[in-house]
């Protein structure tokens, strides 16, 4: 989902380069061993998003012993993690140790799209199918017209949730003048905004102040006082929970008490612990799925998970997750083998796939074709608002 800091990934590419030389390449990765087939899963299970990776982490390990309770082919699914630590040359790394010393047959990761970025070219030279759960950012499947035939998401893309939230916004909130609040280190705020501010100026309405911040920063009165002297009538922060749950609290406190929306980079239980719960009223956010969809396949996946995890609702990166490895293991399934270029192969064909965040169907840069829904927080829940198709 998401792109973050970008120090230290070059020199990790240069050394990754000199090993990546010797690498083998459409055979790679047959990643059997005992029966198993093995998998890999680069996520950020600790550092500033931790949140994000550990959801991703529990869904995937749900969809593992679900799936393994079968098995596919007659083997079962094997999972080899690292953790990236919410670090974009760690992400790299991590990508190598499972290409060329664990030998999986495809990753799954990272949860943020600069830390999938960083790991688009290891998959790439190593012809291993990598899978994002949640990485929006449109450039990782496919940059200026060039196709990463190895890389794979289960996710929509940032200019999809950002004309959902515009229309959202025009459409049922019925405004008509908007803030902008985004973090300038951060491509996936960045290019929501971008394509929030497009859309919503297509609709009728009228950006009435931009301003910027940074990732870690913690004090955003000025900023927030600057805003409310435009008088806007929504403001828009596509931002990670961090920061976000901060600039919600603070705005609050200084009056501002129009609806405030972002995107998926808010979808974390820390949000509420660093907001306060009625802090959040009047917000809402676009979404992969809710835990408060009626539709039976959701309602399945929350009970299963609920069970495993003593009562706790999974979020949407941990349905995600789950998808991730379902839509995998249904490649596997129908390659009718474990070697990787015949899994990236049948992930290609994937259409109609039925998962807990929709019915997947790939266009061609490999990104699914898939609904999202708005959520609101109401004292301190998420709940769901309404369904949105592409």
């Amino acid at each position: 989902m998401r792109k973050r800091k970008l120090a230290g990934v070059f020199m990790s590419f240069m050394v990754a380069a000199g090993v990546l030389a010797g690498c083998n390449s459409s055979t790679s990765g047959d990643g059997e061993k005992g029966g198993d087939i093995k998998i890999g899963a680069n996520l950020e299970l600790s550092g500033g998003v931790a949140s994000y990776g550990q959801s991703a982490k529990e869904g995937i390990e749900l969809a593992i012993e679900e799936i393994n309770k079968e098995g596919i082919n007659g083997k079962k699914l094997k999972l080899v993690t690292v953790d990236n630590k919410s670090d974009a040359a760690e992400a790299t790394n991590g990508a190598l140790k499972l290409a060329t010393q664990d030998k999986v047959v495809a990753m799954i990761g990272a949860a943020t799209s600069t830390n999938t970025l960083a790991q688009v070219q290891i998959a790439q030279d190593n012809k291993i199918p990598l899978i994002t759960p949640t990485a929006t950012n449109a450039t990782i499947t496919s940059k200026d017209g060039k196709l990463n035939d190895f890389v794979f998401r289960t996710c929509f893309i940032d200019p999809f949730q950002g004309t959902v939230a515009a229309n959202f916004a025009t459409n049922d909130l019925k405004v008509k003048s908007a803030a902008v609040l985004i973090d300038s280190s951060s491509d996936y705020s960045k290019g929501l905004a971008a394509s929030f501010k497009k859309n919503f100026e297509a609709n009728g309405g009228k950006i009435v102040k931009e301003e910027a911040y940074v990732a870690k920063d913690t004090d955003f009165r000025a900023t927030l006082t600057n805003i409310k002297a435009a008088n806007p009538e929504y403001i828009f922060v596509p931002g990670f929970y961090e920061e976000v749950g901060l600039i919600i609290k603070q705005a609050r406190e200084l009056g501002l008490n129009v609806p405030i929306m972002g995107g998926d980079g808010w979808d974390s239980p820390k949000l509420v612990e660093i907001a306060g719960a009625p802090t959040l009223n009047n917000t809402f956010i676009t979404n992969h799925y809710s835990s408060g969809d009626s539709d039976k396949k959701v309602q399945e996946f929350v009970a299963a998970f609920k069970a495993k995890y003593d009562g706790k609702s999974p979020d949407a990166f941990t349905a995600l997750g789950y998808d991730t490895v379902y839509f995998l293991a249904d490649a596997i399934k129908r390659a009718g083998s474990s070697e990787s270029s015949k899994i990236q192969k049948a992930l290609e064909e994937t259409d109609g796939l039925e998962l807990v965040s929709g019915k997947v169907k790939l266009d061609k840069n490999h990104d699914p074709i898939k609904a999202a829904v708005i959520l609101e927080y109401k004292n301190g829940e998420q709940q769901f608002k309404t369904k949105i198709n592409p």
